[in-house]
């Protein structure tokens, strides 16, 4: 029985939890039914609840959201704050106000708010989200009539005429997806019969520029996509890495590498041990000869067991450099369970014995990008940053067509950062406060203008012109600045709050 990844999101959630992530990331939380009896009255914060997303569309004005169905509303830059009336207590993770007055609101099991009065109250949108249970992390509105929203299950909704209706326009999954051979059999017959089955990935955050045209989206394992038709179409990104391992080239019916194989494949385990984003592919090929002697539809054993014996020669001494299996990803894995699928997709071996097919056998090992990726901001339709766990930055300067990684020299999560007037700032788990200013290249800390804290900073954003920013985090956390970003000071909790809100 194979092990489906798709049954094992709810570990991963969990080990994420166990790294000390619970509080802090809408990960942590993706496996948890909360539901609970609203009774949120608009008017006084009586509780400082943790915030995850926050959004201003003007200097004045800002709307911030987390945990309970928390919804926070100031008029006056941060100065004075209500609660806004949601009418639901599961939490929120992502907020985009159009203008002062209209925006959404979006969290667990498909939720989706749409407000008309700045914050103050707010009204659900049906989708169909709803009924499949699915977590929405972001949402980006274009305009006070259109926005996009991104979630768990490869979930992409979108929506021009102000929430009124939400179109699904989720990653799905054909038969030709690397992710087919993983489904459950019953899944695998839904994609055969034409029935809509959703990508196993979380969509984490989207970004669109002013400009309405340029937009992101991001999220786990390394997904990256870019559209400049205000999302009508979209492209995927390429991460660029530079550590790299040569073919593995051998003869004809060979499965043993040599000790110059071995040697080079230990120094690349060097090179990436310590970057655990970082995985391993291991694709094993055959010739043509290789496939007519061995690989007969009638009996491809003989060829599955050369093709496992070439994975298993470099998975054995990738190990043995200390590189742990998990890392390890086998591709092109002999289906030894073919003929289960032969009767509803009778060209299932066919199109495996096609995929193997090379120009020489060997097998060919890769950099398998594997980043969690948790914000996406662009400065201009060139410039952009996304923030990850473990620390990662990625820098573009092509207009997200192509990343690159940069040190932040921590392994704490990153969970946001916003381009200002020339400079990156990004904010983080533990207090993690970082700047660039040189185009996201190096990154240091600030020596002055930040208070000190040690609590987790979920989200950053700044309003039009870039004077006016805000952050958001654990607790009711709010700071703001209006100097672009030089000096921050807390606004929310109260004074007479802020030590038991950690601030």
């Amino acid at each position: 029985m194979k092990s489906s990844p798709r049954a094992s999101r709810c570990a991963i959630r969990s080990a994420l939890a166990l790294a000390g992530l619970s509080a802090s990331a809408f990960v942590a939380v993706g496996c948890h039914e909360i539901n609970f009896t609203p009774d949120l009255p608009t008017g006084e914060i009586t509780i400082y609840d943790d915030l995850f997303a926050v959004s201003a569309p003007t200097p004045e004005k800002v709307v911030a959201v987390g945990y309970w169905g928390a919804v926070y509303v100031s008029d006056d830059a941060g100065n004075t704050w209500k609660k806004g009336e949601t009418g639901t207590r599961q939490i929120l993770y992502g907020v985009s106000m159009a203008d002062a007055k209209r925006g959404w609101a979006v969290g667990q099991s498909g939720m989706i708010l749409r407000t008309e009065d700045g914050g103050l109250t707010w009204t659900r949108q049906p989708n169909n989200k709803v009924a499949e249970d699915t977590h929405l992390f972001a949402v980006q509105a274009l305009d006070a009539n259109t926005a996009w929203a991104v979630g768990e299950w490869g979930g992409r909704l979108f929506s021009d005429d102000g929430g009124k209706s939400w179109q699904d326009r989720s990653l799905t999954i054909d038969q030709l997806h690397p992710q087919f051979v993983w489904l459950s059999p019953p899944e695998q017959d839904k994609v055969r019969n034409g029935e809509k089955v959703y990508e196993d990935v979380g969509l984490t955050d989207i970004y669109c520029l002013p400009n309405g045209k340029n937009c992101w989206i991001i999220g786990e394992f390394g997904y990256i996509f870019h559209s400049d038709n205000a999302g009508q179409t979209w492209e995927r990104a390429a991460i660029q890495q530079d550590i790299s391992v040569p073919p593995i080239r051998l003869g004809y019916n060979e499965i043993e590498i040599t000790k110059e194989h071995a040697e080079s494949l230990r120094e690349f385990a060097k090179k990436i041990i310590d970057l655990p984003h970082l995985n391993v592919a291991i694709e094993p090929v055959a010739s043509a000869a290789e496939l007519a002697a061995f690989g007969k539809e009638d009996d491809p054993t003989p060829l599955f067991e050369i093709l496992e014996a070439r994975q298993q020669a470099i998975s054995a001494v990738l190990e043995e450099a200390g590189l742990l299996s998990d890392r390890i990803r086998k591709r092109g894995s002999p289906p030894w369970d073919y003929e289960d699928f032969l009767d509803s997709d009778p060209e299932f071996l066919r199109r495996y014995l096609a995929g193997r097919k090379a120009d020489e056998p060997g097998i060919a090992v890769t950099i398998a990008q594997n980043p969690y990726l948790f914000s996406v901001r662009f400065a201009d339709p060139n410039e952009g940053y996304i923030a990850g766990l473990g620390g990662v930055v990625l820098v573009s300067h092509d207009g997200g067509h192509n990343w690159v990684y940069r040190d932040t020299g921590r392994k704490q999560a990153i969970f946001s950062l916003f381009p200002v007037n020339g400079k990156v700032i990004a904010v983080g788990e533990k207090g993690f406060v970082r700047v660039s200013s040189d185009r996201g290249e190096t990154w240091i800390a600030p020596k002055k203008g930040f208070p000190n804290i040690f609590t987790f900073m979920r989200d950053i954003w700044f309003a039009p012109g870039g004077k006016s920013g805000y952050i958001v985090g654990e607790r009711g956390n709010v700071l703001h600045t209006d100097d672009s970003g030089q000096n921050w000071k807390s606004v929310l909790p109260p004074a007479e709050h802020r030590s038991a809100a950690g601030g």
